[in-house]
């Protein structure tokens, strides 16, 4: 029953609360509510693990395409590259087609990319075909955060939040553990081909139940075109820039300098225009909000945060313990387990008290358990990063859904699909910049770290002289033609693992100090409000 059915009595009709009332006046039972966002969340948790699914076996990906490794890093960047271009897209669209049918084109786009994908022999088709896939995952992804925020009533939204918390954070953490037992189970196309079946049930539940909004035709008149190529060429520049940076000597190389002015100009221009033009495809209003704008900061470092962690731990096993892809999962694998298990704490902690609370505590934890990693060695494996990924999975989890909570708990509803799709985009590049960031300091580092343990351990000094003695003795053992300058040859190797075990103890302590700076900053945040709709807006709750 609406207000509009009910008698007049001089008392404004309370809404009802055993379903979603949508704009014409219909209700929507909850658990068709839940189902419908259920069918979304599986086409966000496929999204973000596609990110990651193929780190851990991009060898047999690259074997089967016959590609080469500087080919075989656009399989991960030009995926992406094209969720950044979509992103901040996805409010314009989802308002003009409606949420239902924006979701459904995205999922089937990405349910047949994902075919297409696992179905490649040439390296150039899955470049393609990856591009279309992180198209239609980045589609999906904000999608799910502001339905969290609009269609969910203040006591549910924490839930809600929960369950995208736990995803955003859960699915780049087991995507090489998922990706390294199937490729060695199966082959490499499945990392792909899995995606189908959840796809299809994702397609089923949001076209059966997800009803939640009607589109605005309208919208498709005035398309600020140039805008959005503006938008399109920065984001792209900046974020191939971001990628691929570390690997050209930054502005040394050409292309990388002319990209970047490329990219800050046009950038420059798309901000002017969204400023300007009457009709703006990315709305910037949600930036007037202070804490909107301090909640994008901490995104940014929680993304390098999340996605750095999850790049430096699986490099460390491969390069310096040798592990094969299984046994990398394997050990990441108590980050995701954590995550899980924090979830529903984080979300009482988010109930209980101030964001704020939950932002420190959270933030802080994740520094400390990341910190702990300053002190690693070449002999470290499951047991000794088990502690260390526990406790920084468990701030991570608490972080992110504090922040979110934070970051649109002062804006009105009517801007949340604009700002859920600012803070997707800032993650993931955040997430770029923390990869840059870490492969440049690794290398930097481990060259730095050789040249110090090369003086300290001159051919005069007597331990090394001894520990070349030692390992020539071992060459001579082994029949090796010329023992001496294999022994020799073993010695700058093992000198150049030492290097490299500090330079990742270095990355680890950087990352530690972003997360430190962000629970510093977490303080300087408004108290959190529930939002408030739009005058007139529809479909109370």
């Amino acid at each position: 029953m609406t207000d509009a059915a009910l008698p007049m009595t001089g008392v404004k009709a309370v809404q009802p609360v055993s379903g979603l009332v949508k704009a014409d006046g219909s209700v929507m039972p909850w658990y068709m509510v839940f189902l419908g966002f259920g069918g979304m969340i599986i086409g966000q948790f496929m999204a973000i693990l596609d990110i990651q699914v193929v780190a851990a076996s991009l060898g047999q990906i690259q074997a089967g395409v016959g590609a080469s490794t500087d080919e075989m890093s656009w399989v991960q960047t030009v995926y992406l590259l094209a969720e950044v271009v979509i992103m901040p897209l996805t409010a314009y669209l989802s308002r003009m087609w409606g949420t239902q049918k924006f979701f459904m084109g995205a999922c089937i786009a990405f349910i047949v990319s994902s075919i297409g994908t696992g179905l490649t022999s040439s390296i150039e088709a899955m470049i393609v075909m990856r591009a279309i896939q992180g198209l239609a995952g980045g589609a999906m992804i904000p999608a799910v955060f502001s339905t969290a925020f609009t269609v969910f009533p203040p006591e549910r939204r924490v839930t809600a939040n929960v369950v995208v918390g736990l995803i955003v954070t859960l699915a780049p953490t087991v995507g090489p553990t998922l990706g390294g037992h199937l490729t060695e189970l199966t082959s490499w196309r499945w990392l792909f081909f899995v995606n189908v079946p959840p796809g299809l049930l994702a397609l089923f539940l949001v076209w059966r139940y997800a009803d939640f909004d009607k589109g605005d035709p309208r919208l498709a008149r005035g398309v600020d075109w140039w805008g959005l190529a503006a938008m399109a060429i920065g984001l792209l520049s900046i974020q191939y820039v971001i990628e691929e940076g570390s690997e050209n000597s930054w502005f040394q190389d050409d292309a990388i300098l002319w990209l970047t002015v490329l990219g800050v100009v046009t950038f420059s221009a798309f901000i002017w225009r969204q400023l300007t033009y009457y009709q703006p495809i990315v709305s910037l209003k949600p930036f007037r909000d202070r804490n909107f704008t301090l909640g994008i900061i901490m995104t940014l470092v929680s993304g390098m945060s999340l996605y750095g962690g999850t790049f430096v731990l699986p490099l460390f096993l491969a390069q310096i313990r040798r592990y094969s892809a299984a046994e990398t999962g394997t050990t990441m694998l108590i980050s995701g387990l954590t995550m899980f298990l924090t979830g529903p704490i984080a979300g009482g902690i988010v109930r209980k008290f101030d964001p704020r609370i939950g932002m420190v505590v959270g933030f802080g934890l994740a520094a400390y358990g990341t910190g702990l990693g300053h002190a690693v060695t070449a002999n470290w494996g499951f047991a000794e990063f088990a502690l260390l990924q526990a406790i920084r999975a468990a701030g991570v989890m608490i972080a992110m859904i504090a922040s979110q909570q934070m970051t649109v708990s002062t804006i009105p509803i009517s801007m949340m699909k604009d700002a859920s799709a600012l803070v997707n985009l800032t993650r993931n590049v955040g997430g770029a910049l923390g990869l840059a960031f870490l492969s440049t300091a690794l290398t930097q580092q481990t060259a730095r770290h050789f040249m110090d343990l090369s003086t300290a351990v001159s051919s005069a000094s007597a331990q090394s002289q001894a520990m070349i003695a030692g390992l020539t003795a071992r060459m001579a053992q082994l029949g090796v033609a010329d023992p001496e300058g294999a022994g020799r040859k073993a010695f700058s190797m093992l000198l150049h693992r030492d290097a490299a075990v500090m330079a990742f103890g270095d990355a680890f302590a950087m990352l530690a100090v972003g997360l430190a700076a962000a629970a510093v900053l977490a303080m300087f945040a408004s108290p959190a409000r529930t939002p408030q709709p739009a005058p007139g807006a529809g479909g109370g709750h």
